[in-house]
């Protein structure tokens, strides 16, 4: 038993001893194992995500049009027609919208050659759709000196561009002027 005292008395006298140098009495701790470096993983793929399909219509820009005009048929004075000198002449052209474009208010019939025998030099040109046939009025007066007159007209788009086919009225005068 004695032995086991003096066990005693050392552990006693450490603590003790301890105390007085302030010393904190430190119990053995094991090292900290370091974990092992692991090879590095390769990240996850991962789909991005697809955006919702979005319908964007394009940019359109008014597609171009083509102005054209074709000559079908005279209606009133066919070519050569005898008239008497400054009698009125109503001289109407049945034409077809061949080209593209719609003719509205915009487009007009010019006098290109000839004699405009009193009728204005540019007229208003009937409004067509494309396709569609459409009937020229121009109101002209017969010259008062014998001869034969032609004269020539033709459509122009609103930039004053000429178009088509030309059309004509041509008469033949002849005898005295007509009495009113």
């Amino acid at each position: 038993m004695r032995l086991g005292w003096w066990v005693v008395s050392l552990a006693f006298a450490g603590i003790i001893l301890s105390a007085c140098t302030g010393a904190t009495p430190t119990a053995f701790l094991p090292p900290t194992p370091v974990p092992q470096a692991l090879p590095p993983t390769p990240p996850e793929q991962v789909a991005a995500p697809t955006p919702a399909a979005t319908l964007t219509p394009a940019p359109s820009a008014t597609p171009a049009c083509s102005n054209d005009l074709t000559f079908v048929e005279d209606l009133t004075v066919p070519d050569g027609t005898l008239v008497q000198a400054g009698e009125v002449l109503d001289k109407g052209w049945l034409v077809e919208n061949s080209g593209t474009c719609n003719w509205n208010e915009s487009y007009r019939v010019v006098l290109v050659s000839g004699p405009g025998m009193d009728a204005l030099v540019e007229q208003a040109l009937y409004p067509a759709r494309s396709g569609t046939q459409a009937i020229l009025h121009i109101q002209f007066t017969a010259p008062t000196e014998p001869g034969l007159y032609q004269s020539a007209w033709q459509a122009v788009d609103p930039q004053g561009n000429p178009f088509g086919d030309a059309f004509f009225i041509q008469v033949l005068v002849g005898g005295a002027p007509p009495i009113p």
